[in-house]
């Protein structure tokens, strides 16, 4: 009896019956990123390597949303959840018109290598734009949303999510593969552990990535702590290590002598997978001793489960998915939605929105204002039409456009026969000759990234300070001397500080490929920005400890010194069109939650905004300020009032011990705000707004 093709036996029971039926080299070969088909068996090769960030990548065309930390300015996890319903049904639909071509190279699988829920604890981590930001509560949300949109709630997994990178992993770039991550237990249990345990236990994620790194002492890939954390929270997916990280035991970490017991501290500690070239290995480690044929069974029972939930051995619902699928008219729009949600408005003096019918010309200046590659980030796919900055203000405005690329992104010069700064003049010429001016500049993914990924070798990847690169603060000066009105929208995945004060400044991350027509919509008011930031924007990284101290003492807005006065921008910070204010809340304990009810009412324009909850105890063991513990996007009229219910566990409510524990503390005084932002004086000055406090017994 073949119970492996019996549709009526649990997926581990076919599992373990596919796998019985394999000689131990076949076994030893599923455990390489690249498997090989096993044809006695029905087994097709399969890779297990794919990309799915922000939307389906490097496989050709898909649609391109905003990339992860613009995602998580929306703050709005049912929007996650739709994005990432969208990326699976485009992901299995390529898989589907693939297999039926034979096309089962890397990155056309089902195994997407995402979310990337890394806490982004220091502005200077290039990779920091895949993360949902510096806070764990706010990871853990989005998170959790956009793995069950990828997955689906049926009887088999649409697309398989993998919760990365396993763990205390936010840079350097440059010292990642020797990197020792040293975290104590309240930190690990406070910060760096929340999301993926929420990922394991909430959303049902199928798998978990490994991180390059160690964790005090052990190598994330091989790490007998981390493996015990997972079987801890009861995870039943599949562990794949980061792409030649097993390598790194031997020839960067030396925790080992040579590869093959590199293979055997890997799988011995949950690895099932290898992305790299180490696990060629497994069966001479076999051969050795080193490892047992009980635990190369193991690991390829976990593999061939996940492929079973995939229902690559059955006819399932999701056959059907073609190609029409892709890059529909319907999943581009909510690309554009997710870009208009990416959109932080740090500064308005009232210039936005532009009043078209007092505007004749406007300059539109700045290296990504026309940069199709502003718009992406990194780990994309590539869209059949992008829509630039520049591009979505020439359709969104009747009158002149001028346009100047100003300067170069980093360079000197654009010509390279010119002198430097080749291109001011042009840039003040039309700012001269214009109503209104439309500054945009940033970075983009070839000065902030992965390390061997971004061309600026210099911090491999990651950012050395929080200015803009000299030709564009250069830019700024000069047309800001001009003296036109002037709107900045600046395009990066982090924090920058522009050391200017134009009159409207608009955030706008990487916005995905309908990013122009987003921020177009919003300069013009046809649209009213919702974005808050996800991360704590500074002035000045010299204040910020040292990059490599992964102690989270004096670290987000959760533990900074206000004393510091570092902050520019706060967490949790963006402006809207609308006046949207809290007028009362009340909250009361109820079981295993707070039950409260939050009235608010919008005094300006039609707008989007969203209700901020943050709890600050007096406890020995909370963190230095407050921590957010609920938000809420919501949609109001001018003039509109709306009440929401809300039910906050207690689970989120409560604080972590210096020995790692977690414990609701029933004696402290806790008081609950409520908001649009954090409950800080920055952000009440940035606002005009109070949050209003409610103490609540625990």
């Amino acid at each position: 009896m073949e119970i492996y093709k019996d549709r009526t036996k649990s997926f581990e029971e076919r599992a373990h019956d596919l796998v019985s039926r394999m000689t131990v080299m076949e076994r030893c070969e599923q455990l390489k990123f690249a498997a090989p088909a096993i044809e006695k068996l029905s087994v097709e090769a399969y890779n297990w390597w794919n990309e799915g960030l922000h939307g389906v990548a490097r496989s050709g065309v898909a649609t391109m949303f905003p990339q992860a930390i613009g995602l998580a300015a929306s703050f709005d996890d049912e929007l996650l959840k739709t994005v990432a319903e969208v990326i699976s049904i485009e992901t299995r639909a390529k898989y589907n018109e693939f297999s039926k071509h034979g096309d089962r190279d890397i990155y056309k699988g089902l195994t997407l290598w995402s979310p990337n829920i890394n806490i982004f604890r220091d502005p200077r981590w290039g990779r920091g734009h895949e993360t949902y930001g510096e806070d764990p509560y706010l990871t853990k949300k989005l998170g959790c949303a956009f793995v069950k949109g990828i997955q689906g709630d049926g009887k088999y997994l649409r697309a398989a999510a993998c919760a990365k990178h396993f763990a205390v992993h936010s840079g350097p770039e440059a010292l990642r593969h020797e990197f020792d991550a040293v975290a104590n237990p309240k930190d690990l249990e406070e910060t760096y552990l929340p999301a993926f345990e929420a990922l394991v236990k909430e959303a049902k994620v199928e798998g978990v990535m490994g991180a390059y790194n160690r964790t005090n002492g052990e190598p994330c890939c091989g790490s007998e702590y981390l493996n015990g954390k997972l079987k801890e929270w009861g995870f039943d997916g599949y562990f794949v290590s980061d792409c030649w990280a097993i390598k790194d035991f031997h020839e960067n970490h030396h925790v080992t002598a040579t590869p093959e017991e590199s293979v055997a501290l890997a799988l011995k500690n949950g690895c099932d997978v290898n992305c790299g070239s180490t696990y060629i290995l497994v069966y001479k480690a076999y051969q050795d001793g080193l490892i047992t044929e009980e635990e190369i069974t193991s690991a390829c029972e976990h593999l061939m489960r996940t492929r079973m939930r995939l229902g690559m051995f059955d006819e399932t619902e999701y056959d059907s998915l073609d190609y029409t699928s892709v890059e529909s008219r319907e999943h581009l729009d909510v690309s554009l939605e997710a870009g208009r949600s990416a959109c932080v408005l740090l500064k308005n003096d009232g210039i936005l929105p532009l009043d078209k019918d007092k505007i004749k010309t406007i300059a539109v200046i700045g290296p990504n204002a026309q940069s199709r590659k502003a718009l992406m980030g990194n780990y994309h796919g590539t869209a059949s039409r992008y829509v630039t900055v520049l591009e979505g203000i020439q359709d969104a405005f009747d009158g002149r456009v001028l346009f100047s690329e100003g300067c170069h992104l980093f360079k000197d010069r654009i010509e390279g026969l010119a002198l430097p700064n080749d291109r001011i003049a042009e840039a003040e010429i039309i700012a001269e000759h214009s109503d209104a001016v439309i500054l945009c500049v940033g970075l983009d993914e070839t000065l902030e990234g992965e390390q061997g990924d971004a061309s600026n070798t210099d911090a491999s990847g990651d950012k050395l300070t929080l200015q803009l690169p000299d030709p564009q603060r250069t830019l700024v000066k000069k047309v800001l001397a001009v003296g036109k009105p002037t709107v900045v929208v600046v395009v990066s995945g982090s924090s920058l500080n522009i050391e200017a004060e134009p009159n409207a400044l608009l955030q706008a991350f990487y916005p995905g490929s309908e990013g122009g027509k987003a921020v177009a919509e919003i300069l013009f008011g046809k649209t009213s920005p919702s974005g808050k930031l996800p991360v704590t924007f500074y002035k000045d990284v010299h204040k910020l400890p040292d990059f490599t101290d992964y102690s989270m003492r004096y670290r987000t807005y959760r533990n900074e010194r206000a004393e510091d006065d570092n902050v520019l921008y706060p967490f949790g910070f963006g402006l809207s069109y609308g006046d949207v204010r809290v007028e009362s809340a009340d909250a009361r304990k109820d079981g295993g939650c707070v039950k409260a009810s939050v009235s608010l009412i919008n005094s300006g324009a039609e707008t989007s905004d969203v209700l901020q909850v943050y709890f600050k105890s007096d406890s020995k063991d909370a963190v230095r300020n407050h921590a957010l513990c609920a938000f809420k996007k919501v949609h109001l009229r001018t003039g509109e009032r709306k009440t929401l219910e809300l039910s906050i566990p207690l689970s989120d409510l409560t604080v972590v011990s210096e020995t790692g524990e977690r414990y609701l503390d029933t004696a402290a005084k806790t008081v609950l705000y409520f908001g649009t932002s954090q409950p800080d004086a920055q952000s009440e000055s940035l606002t005009g707004k109070k949050c209003v406090g409610v103490e609540i017994k625990l």
